[in-house]
């Protein structure tokens, strides 16, 4: 479910915070206190419904969940006798969706031309913490907020690593947006990393409505394989199932899955929209990513011997 769909990417900025500090100003001296007071400024008006734009978007966005329902795509089942795949073809689907960008590091939409890149995933704790546009109903945002907490929990037993929710401190952000919330969403990722990419930036000006939704992760140094922090933008228009497949995608590419293969299947990680949801295949492939043999910033190379035991292993010997 990538390609036109959605798309991850590793920003090249990193998160050196120290750069970012601004310099001090000197304190101003304040000045005399008006003779009547100044009247607060009036709250920001609460949104009495979606736009007329937003409201299309949602229109279109129903039809293509059902056209790609009604043709037996967005599988639900995780994979079953139709899919099954060996272990030649697990070790495969592994170098080509964890060790390749679908897009150029720091280059936004420029797609990687297939250039071979090293292991990138998360040393640190994961904390999620999900966030909403002003527009987006708080009944959604309900059903929204525990998806985003069960699947999390789903991620910490599959990897073995800390992923929890925490509004404390939170380094992956996971944002529905809808249309009418599009104005203020540079800034909110602005707001989050200060030092971002210019390029990377750009892309959530104007999102087309092909892309249905994005994660983009920040290596903890310019040039890193390490994550320090990762946001996900999902659009709010969409139907239950879209938004449902858009959290199981995006959060598992944020730790680290960040290509698609057409090859990949049973798999969320393919552009053929087929599967919806995480498969049997896609749990093993983040059992591959976080085993502690594995580190970030090998190359295939060098993971190739230790990936061929993982593999053995998850499917009970050589296949």
């Amino acid at each position: 479910m990538g390609g036109l769909r959605s798309f991850s990417l590793l920003a090249a900025c990193a998160l050196a915070l120290a750069a970012c500090e601004a310099p001090v100003e000197p304190v101003p001296i304040p000045p005399d206190r008006p003779a009547t007071p100044v009247k607060p400024a009036p709250p920001p008006a609460v949104p009495s419904g979606p736009s007329e734009k937003s409201e299309r978007l949602a229109a279109y966005y129903t039809k293509v969940e059902a056209q790609l329902v009604g043709q037996g795509l967005l599988r639900t089942d995780g994979g079953g006798p139709d899919t099954q795949f060996s272990r030649r073809m697990l070790l495969e689907n592994f170098e080509r969706i964890a060790f390749f960008d679908e897009y150029a590091r720091g280059g936004g939409l420029t797609a990687s031309f297939g250039t071979q890149s090293r292991l990138k995933r998360w040393d640190q704790p994961v904390r999620m913490t999900v966030e909403f546009g002003r527009n987006v109903p708080e009944a959604q945002q309900r059903i929204d907020r525990a998806e985003v907490a069960r699947y999390a929990a789903r991620l910490a037993r599959i990897t073995g690593h800390p992923i929890t929710m925490s509004d404390s401190n939170p380094n992956y952000h996971v944002l529905y947006m809808s249309e009418d919330d599009s104005a203020a969403l540079p800034g909110r990722i602005k707001a989050l990393v200060p030092n971002i990419n210019q390029n990377a930036l750009n892309i959530f000006n104007n999102l087309p409505r092909s892309i249905h939704c994005l994660v983009i992760a920040f290596s903890s140094e310019t040039g890193g394989y390490d994550y320090a922090k990762a946001i996900a933008v999902i659009r709010a228009e969409h139907p239950s199932l879209l938004r449902k497949s858009c959290v199981h995608e995006e959060l598992a590419q944020g730790l680290g899955l960040a290509n698609d293969s057409p090859r990949a299947r049973p798999s969320i990680f393919n552009d053929d929209d087929e599967f919806a949801l995480l498969t049997s295949h896609d749990e093993l492939l983040l059992k591959m990513l976080y085993d502690r043999r594995l580190r970030a910033g090998m190359s295939w190379d060098q993971a190739r011997p230790i990936a061929e035991t993982i593999a053995d292993e998850l499917l009970g010997g050589p296949s």
